[in-house]
């Protein structure tokens, strides 16, 4: 081993044990990171700057930029404040519809937002019904996992993915829409039976949900008109840009600029609503992955895959799929994943096998996997904090008792499909 190869797996390792750990902020030990592959020659600027993925960082820009501008109109308040009252302010009803409010948004937005948007109105609604939000709130973070999973712009993974690989949306809806699906209405099945005993109100307390008023969440009725519009043609747009010779990112920073105009909105205070330092991870682990790249690491990991694997197919699909979920379960996907890309296309490029099952069992394994741990995926934090702050705190292990099982079952589903469908 020379010494360039050392360092950059030194500084890889030592990265992402920092990361996995949480003693440093996440983006600024990737940034120390990418710096050291510079400082200690093993990249140069321009080669560091090739390494960075920017259709993935355009789609993730352009995508938060339109969320940022639909959720100022109230859409999201609405449709949950809607949902409660369609229930009939049953709670377990409620629980059910607004799990699938969650997956369906987070397929189409992003899980990370979705709960963002959800869960502070889950909260208004719990605290009427006199209930606790737990038994909301978790089934909302495992339904917006499993939603983020069905399409290319529902979690980063994916995201990742489909630039990597050429996947484009349509793609990702064929293939794992269709699991994704049948793991939702599974889950909700399961969810109906695990807290069917803890949300139970009288019925004078269910006709509270009444007296909230839907309309008055709508702030701007001109604009959300606008927005859902352009919305809709980005989506088409996502649909369809491969038969246009365009990146899924031209077609969400154009969607996103139209918006801006349109909308009239403050352009500096909705770019300061972008999640910067998850562009800027993302940036810094491209380089970090890139590093190993460079110096031939991810070419040996491939041979020695290859060779284990000779050539068979079924067996990688759904090894894969498995370590992608349970390492995603306890370790943030996103790193996994940026360091899974290149291994799987220098897998494509050394062995006679079609990658395209790889592919589905990466994103399966890394997106679904998320649901496993309290710390498996972003959405999982998120909601754990707003949990926190509004005195209802979820412990790791009280998440982990429902989130693993139902984790191992949906990817017990996937192996299935994968198995009847690509191996």
């Amino acid at each position: 081993m020379d010494t360039q190869t050392l360092i950059a797996l030194v500084i890889f390792i030592t990265t992402y044990a920092f990361i996995v750990s949480e003693k440093i902020d996440r983006t600024a030990i990737s940034f120390l990171g990418a710096s050291c592959l510079i400082l200690f020659g093993v990249l140069n600027e321009e080669e560091a700057i090739h390494f960075i993925d920017f259709n993935t960082i355009g789609l993730l820009v352009g995508m938060m930029i339109i969320v940022s501008i639909l959720k100022t109109t109230g859409l999201f308040q609405y449709i949950a404040i809607k949902s409660a009252k369609l229930s009939k302010g049953e709670p377990l009803t409620i629980m059910i519809v607004f799990c699938f409010v969650t997956a369906v948004l987070s397929a189409f937005l992003d899980n990370v937002t979705t709960v963002l948007l959800i869960a502070p109105v889950t909260l208004v609604i719990t605290d009427t019904l006199n209930l606790n939000p737990i038994p909301f709130l978790v089934p909302q973070i495992i339904a917006s996992n499993i939603g983020g999973t069905a399409t290319l712009v529902g979690d980063p993974p994916n995201i990742m993915i489909g630039s990597a690989a050429n996947i484009g949306f349509l793609d990702f809806i064929l293939n794992t829409g269709p699991i994704a699906f049948i793991i939702l209405i599974i889950t909700l099945f399961l969810f109906n039976i695990i807290y069917k005993k803890q949300l139970i109100v009288s019925d004078d307390v269910k006709k509270k949900i009444f007296k909230f008023d839907e309309k008055l969440a709508i702030t701007n009725k001109t604009l959300l008109t606008k927005c859902l519009s352009i919305l809709f043609l980005v989506m088409i747009g996502l649909m369809t840009h491969q038969y246009f010779g365009l990146e899924s990112s031209s077609i969400a920073l154009i969607g996103a600029s139209i918006m801006l105009i349109v909308s009239k909105s403050n352009v500096e205070e909705t770019l300061h609503s972008i999640e910067w330092t998850t562009i800027f991870f993302f940036m810094f682990l491209f380089i970090l992955v890139g590093g190993l790249e460079k110096v031939g690491v991810i070419d040996e990991i491939a041979k020695v895959i290859v060779s284990f694997s000779k050539d068979n197919l079924p067996l990688a699909t759904i090894l894969l799929l498995w370590a992608a979920a349970i390492l995603s379960s306890f370790l943030d996907n996103i790193p996994f994943v940026a360091t899974m890309i290149p291994l799987i296309t220098k897998i494509s490029l050394l062995s006679n096998m079609n990658v395209m099952p790889l592919w589905w069992a990466l994103s399966l394994g890394a997106c679904l996997g998320g649901n496993g741990s309290l710390i498996g995926a972003s959405a999982n934090v998120i909601v754990a904090g707003i949990l926190k702050k509004n005195n209802h705190e979820v412990s790791f292990v009280e998440y982990m008792k429902i989130g693993f099982p139902l984790m191992i079952i949906s990817i017990i589903l996937s192996t299935i499909y994968l198995w009847i469908f690509y191996v």
